[in-house]
C-alpha cells in the first residue's frame, strides 16, 4: 500500500488522533504511560490487520490511483502534443457516402475531389482554398510520402496530368476522397497498385484558425 494509502487509512487516522489525543492530555492528566502504550498497540495490531486482510483491495486502490495518473498524463501530453491537421481528417470523414458530383462542393449536392477538401479545409481550418487540385498542389509545404501525416493533402495524376486529383491522409497509408461519377466519398488504401502508380506528392497545410 503506498503511503498516500497509508495515511488516509481509517485505521492511521484512529493512530494519529490516539497519539494527539495522549500527548496533548499530557500536560493536563499525565495518563498512565502503560495504558497509552497499551491503546497505540492495540490501533497499530487493528491497523496491520486492516492492511494484510485485503491485500486484493490495496492493490486495486493503488491500481486506481495508477490508472488515473496515467490517463492524466497521456491526456496532458495530447494536449500540449503538436495537433497538425488532425481535423482536416476527422472532419472529411464525416461526409462519407455523399455521392460524386462533377463540381460539386456542398454534401447536399454532392462533391468532386477538390470540392470535398475545399470545403472540409474551410469547415476544419477555416481556409479557402483554390477550387482546382493542380492549384491546391502549390499551398503550403511539401511533404514526403514517409512523413505523411494525418490531414495532410495527397495528390495523383488520375487524368495524364499531375495533382489531377486530390484526397487527405488519415494514416495507414489510408485516405478519403471523392473518387469519380457513380461513386460516394470513401476511404481507400494508397498501396493498392492503381493508387501507388499515380501517388505524385503531398502538401502539408497551416490553419487560419
Amino acid at each position: 500500500m503506498s503511503s498516500l494509502s497509508r495515511l488516509l487509512s481509517p485505521a492511521r487516522i484512529g493512530i494519529a488522533c490516539a497519539i494527539a489525543f495522549l500527548t496533548g492530555c499530557a500536560t493536563t492528566q499525565g495518563p498512565d504511560t502503560a495504558d497509552a502504550q497499551a491503546l497505540l498497540d492495540q490501533l497499530n495490531q487493528e491497523y496491520a490487520y486492516e492492511t494484510q486482510s485485503d491485500p486484493l483491495g490495496a492493490y486495486l486502490a493503488n491500481r486506481g490511483k495508477t490508472d488515473v495518473i496515467t490517463t492524466y498524463s497521456a491526456h496532458t501530453a495530447t494536449d500540449h502534443s503538436p495537433k497538425g491537421n488532425h481535423g482536416l481528417a476527422s472532419t472529411a470523414l464525416n461526409y462519407l457516402g455523399v455521392k460524386y458530383r462533377f463540381g460539386g462542393s456542398a454534401p447536399s449536392s454532392g462533391f468532386d475531389c477538390s470540392g470535398l477538401v475545399s470545403y472540409v479545409a474551410e469547415k476544419s481550418l477555416g481556409l479557402k482554398l483554390p477550387r482546382r487540385s493542380a492549384e491546391m498542389a502549390r499551398l503550403g509545404q511539401s511533404i514526403k510520402r514517409h512523413e505523411l501525416q494525418k490531414g495532410d493533402l495527397v495528390f495523383f495524376n488520375t487524368s495524364g496530368q499531375r495533382f489531377s486529383h486530390v484526397g487527405i491522409y488519415l494514416g495507414d497509408n489510408k485516405f478519403v476522397h471523392a473518387p469519380s461519377t457513380g461513386s460516394v466519398v470513401r476511404i481507400e488504401d494508397m498501396n493498392i497498385n492503381y493508387w501507388k502508380k499515380r501517388y505524385n506528392g503531398a502538401r502539408r497545410l497551416a490553419s487560419a484558425k
